[in-house]
């Protein structure tokens, strides 16, 4: 069975777009444990327009499940995930004016970062993943890194399914079939969906986790938490 993470940035923007802490993303992360996710993601970036650094700090013992700390590996985020030591961080080289991630790693431009970065997070004992797009000589390139995952960059897909063309899932699966014949573990992200998931779970090969959150939490908003949590679970299996 695949593992969802739920990331909750989209809860705290709610929270920031009032001040004061409702909604409370401590609880809301307890919370969507206690309904059955396997993992909490946030994504801490430098301007704190969503998740603050601070959030980190005080989710870190309340995450019980797998604790994913994504983002562009700047020195403050370096230091972050150093101090509060995640499950798993995973490298996203976005803009600080991104709106969303948006790209993934060119892992054959930037091998040496990347190698220098990942060998200080692995030893502090903390797992990686890199998001990258769904291109083989990228897969490749992540495996030259020391990297232990691989996150796919889903938007293209899930763009392409919504027009029907289920025929966009072909370089996912085979980007995903390499990562797992090179020994890296597969997790996948962006745009993923209770209409889309079911389909691409079933043709990703060696598929370990999704992070998913501005869709979860939308459908959330019709359906409740809980239950889209269940249903999401259920079309993982």
């Amino acid at each position: 069975m695949t593992k969802l993470s739920v990331n909750i940035n989209k809860i705290a923007t709610l929270r920031n777009s009032r001040g004061g802490d409702v909604p409370n993303v401590v609880e809301f992360a307890k919370d969507v444990q206690r309904f059955g996710a396997e993992g909490v993601t946030i994504h801490p970036r430098p301007d704190e327009r969503h998740i603050r650094y601070q959030d980190a700090y005080d989710l870190k013992p309340e995450v019980y499940t797998e604790y994913n700390i994504e983002g562009n590996p700047i020195e403050s985020f370096m230091q972050l995930v150093l101090k509060v030591k995640p499950t798993q961080v995973t490298l996203v080289p976005d803009a600080e004016d991104a709106i969303t991630s948006n790209a993934g790693w060119d892992t054959v431009k930037h091998k040496e970062f990347l190698i220098d970065i990942i060998k200080e997070f692995k030893q502090n004992g903390i797992r990686t993943s890199i998001f990258v797009d769904p291109d083989l000589k990228q897969i490749e390139g992540a495996k030259e890194t020391g990297t232990d995952r691989i996150e796919l960059y889903t938007e293209a897909f899930a763009h392409q399914y919504g027009l029907g063309n289920k025929k966009a899932i072909k370089p996912y699966a085979e980007c995903a079939e390499l990562a797992v014949k090179l020994g890296l573990g597969v997790n996948a992200g962006h745009d993923l969906s209770l209409d889309n998931i079911k389909f691409f779970k079933e043709n990703i090969p060696g598929l370990l986790e999704v992070s998913i959150g501005h869709a979860l939490i939308a459908e959330s908003l019709y359906l409740g938490v809980e239950n889209v949590i269940q249903m999401y679970l259920h079309k993982l299996k």
